[in-house]
């Protein structure tokens, strides 16, 4: 599936500003890929607490989202000191999935662009559907081409 650059105009958006630290940084003096991860996952669970509900109260009720799939798309180097604008929107939600995408952009424009797919579990692992109504209101944050979930 392709990349989204931008969320879609009616979609639910959250930006996280993130001053990076020398210790993400690598031997070339960049951001090392694996932070991007993080940072992903960090503007994501805002994403929840300001659009939807808080994370923990999912882990409360003996739910998680499960990182099923992760795409990264790497434009310029990120270095030392620089602010990153992290912002996510969700793409889609299915019975028990959902697509999250994110753009990552510094003063000198984008940097980066990325995607996470998760599946809803319980505490054991297994795999649960998200409940209609909540499946419902998540629809509606993705705007009007995600609320027809490919």
């Amino acid at each position: 599936m392709a990349l989204a650059l931008a969320p879609p105009p009616d979609a639910a958006v959250t930006t996280l500003r993130h001053r990076v630290p020398f210790f993400e940084t690598d031997a070339m003096g960049v951001v090392h890929h694996s932070n991007y991860v993080r940072w992903l996952e960090v503007a994501r669970i805002r994403w929840l607490e300001e659009h939807h509900r808080p994370y923990p109260e999912y882990v409360a009720a003996g739910r998680h989202f499960a990182v099923i799939g992760l795409e990264v798309d790497y434009r310029l180097p990120v270095t030392f000191d620089e602010e990153v604008a992290v912002t996510v929107w969700p793409e889609w939600v299915k019975a028990a999935t959902l697509r999250m995408a994110y753009s990552l952009r510094t003063t000198r424009g984008l940097v980066g662009y990325a995607a996470t797919e998760h599946a809803m579990v319980d505490d054991e692992g297994r795999p649960r559907r998200i409940p209609r109504d909540e499946r419902d209101a998540l629809r509606k944050l993705c705007g009007a081409k995600g609320e027809r979930s490919p």
